[in-house]
């Protein structure tokens, strides 16, 4: 787990010195808790990225509010999504981890880009088509339209060369790389032209009670493990997961989608490879098997909620981690907001008096 650290005493780390590549990810802050999908599909992914990028890790707080919010709980889960991201293991020496409302760039940069995006270009966004026809055309916004394009922003203001985003992720990364060529072609070289990481290799986490779903607040709580929800309430869920006909433990996704979405998440708690969890539960029933993976997750979560309160018990060492985060990230992106006004022939602001 991440320590408190110091900001004004730290040594710089990657997001400091510009010595490797950069990248850059984040997530919106639209639960009380991230749930084991997000963690093991994102959180676990990101904190091995440090080693080898120069790391912006943001919590996406304007994405946030595309949809109907409330305000007061809206600033209440920006501050327990970052302590999430600390207790998972991001490092905020070696990362700049910030919210994204404090770097004015993202939005100025977005008015930029949507200058050169055609309508019916951002109209072909299957997130946007899905969402509002879940909660109809009359309540969706402008902001949730043009959400793709703020995500732009984010990326290209870091010149991140390489973007985690899971596979419902890529077509809004892809129009991030068209805009970065349209622009370098029209105003000159500019932008980093990133490229996307998605790891295969990493374990989908399926709803509990829905195994043909992945996991998702969206689908409601029953079926879905929250790393801060109280460890009877989880342990509970996984109790009550769907299973399948039969007694076999085998992994076998058509047939057996529970059986194999119960393995899977075994797996990647514990790093034993799925055919070593079949041989050793040969024989044994679905109750010893949902017994290890309470055993197994309880170990992760207990310590990773005590983290995250330790964190909020101190929203003032929370904060300047923040303020410390957006003042290296205000420190890249304004450099490249500037090249941008320059290129597309704003005039320059005057001296400050």
């Amino acid at each position: 787990m991440a320590a408190m650290p110091s900001p004004e005493g730290s040594a710089p780390g990657p997001a400091a010195s510009g010595s490797a590549p950069r990248l850059l990810s984040g997530m919106q802050p639209t639960a009380d808790s991230l749930h084991l999908g997000n963690y093991l599909g994102a959180l676990v992914h990101w904190v091995a990225l440090q080693e080898e990028f120069e790391a912006y890790y943001c919590v996406v707080d304007q994405h946030a509010i595309t949809m109907e919010y409330d305000p007061a709980l809206l600033r209440r889960r920006t501050r327990v999504t970052a302590a999430q991201f600390l207790a998972a293991g991001i490092d905020p020496v070696r990362s700049a981890l910030f919210v994204q409302s404090h770097v004015p760039a993202h939005s100025q940069l977005a008015w930029v880009l949507q200058c050169i995006t055609g309508v019916g270009e951002a109209g072909r966004m299957t997130q946007f088509k899905d969402k509002s026809a879940r909660e109809g055309a009359d309540r969706a916004t402008v902001g949730l339209f043009t959400y793709p394009i703020l995500q732009a922003a984010d990326i290209l203001l870091y010149d991140a060369a390489r973007v985690p985003v899971g596979e419902d992720q890529r077509q809004h990364l892809e129009l991030t790389r068209d805009l970065a060529q349209r622009f370098n072609v029209r105003y000159g070289e500019t932008f980093v032209v990133p490229e996307p990481s998605i790891v295969r290799a990493t374990a989908k986490i399926f709803d509990l009670q829905r195994p043909d779903k992945q996991m998702s607040k969206s689908l409601g709580g029953a079926g879905v493990l929250f790393l801060l929800d109280d460890p009877t309430v989880n342990a509970k869920k996984i109790r009550s997961a769907v299973t399948d006909a039969g007694r076999e433990i085998v992994f076998d996704p058509q047939a057996k989608p529970g059986v194999s979405n119960l393995l899977t998440i075994l797996s990647a708690l514990t790093s034993a490879p799925v055919p070593a969890l079949e041989e050793r539960f040969a024989g044994a029933g679905y109750g010893d098997l949902k017994k290890e993976i309470e055993s197994a997750f309880l170990a992760l979560a207990e310590p990773f909620r005590a983290e995250v309160e330790r964190w909020l018990s101190d929203p003032d060492a929370l904060d300047d981690v923040l303020a410390d985060g957006a003042r290296r990230a205000r420190a890249r992106a304004d450099v490249k907001l500037a090249d941008v006004y320059d290129k597309v022939g704003f005039l320059p602001a005057g001296a400050t008096p």
